[in-house]
Order: structure tokens, then C-alpha cells, then sequence
């Protein structure tokens, strides 16, 4: 996902020194409510996401999950949606047909795993 890792073309004034290793989504109005420590573990799923089919992908999200609750990281429905919402913006026709498979997916093993 390559696309997800640029900066934007105009960086605020007010961001910090290291803007320019942030991916773009990251400094996207959509996640402003979202506290830096959420940000940066979605950052590094994505990062190290990257490249992973979507087997490889999905067998990776269940231990990241299980990390960030251990680290009390937990994330509310809006978080989440804004932070999909943010990835998209920044993302290529091809990631975004990835992005939709992986949440397809995710969503019908918590649905089975929830018994709906």
C-alpha cells in the first residue's frame, strides 16, 4: 500500500518535525480525535501489512489485535471508520479493492465469531 505512506503535498505548519515520515492519512482531518498512540499502532499494522497477500494478511491482524488490547488500546466503531475512511482517500484503485476484501473478511469472522 504504497500511496498510504506519502506525506501530503502541503504540510501544516504546525506539525511536528517529523511530518515528512508520517503517511498522509495519518495527518487527514478524519483522525484528528484519534489519540497519537492509536495512530501509530494503525500505522505500523498497515506498514507491516504491506506486501502480505490476504491470507498472510488476515493470519497477521489476529495477533496485532490480541497486542493492542493487551496494550488497552481499544478502538470505538467511529475510530475505526474514520480511519478506513482516511486510509481510502489515500489510496490506489488496486489497495482499495485489497483494503475491501480484508474488511469483507474481517467482518464475517467477527460476525461468526459473535454468533450473528
Amino acid at each position: 500500500m504504497e500511496n498510504i505512506r506519502n506525506t501530503p503535498e502541503t504540510d501544516s505548519p504546525n506539525s511536528s518535525g517529523n511530518s515528512s515520515e508520517r503517511p498522509a492519512w495519518m495527518s487527514d482531518p478524519l483522525v484528528n480525535a484519534i489519540p497519537a498512540k492509536k495512530l501509530q499502532f494503525l500505522e505500523e499494522l498497515f506498514a507491516q501489512g504491506q506486501g502480505k497477500s490476504q491470507k498472510e494478511m488476515m493470519a497477521y491482524l489476529m495477533p496485532a489485535m490480541k497486542r493492542a488490547k493487551q496494550e488497552n488500546l481499544t478502538f470505538t466503531p467511529q475510530e475505526v471508520s474514520a480511519a478506513i475512511a482516511a486510509i481510502k482517500k489515500y489510496s490506489s484503485e488496486e489497495e482499495l479493492k485489497k483494503i475491501d476484501k480484508i474488511l469483507k473478511k474481517a467482518d464475517k469472522a467477527e460476525n461468526h465469531s459473535t454468533g450473528k
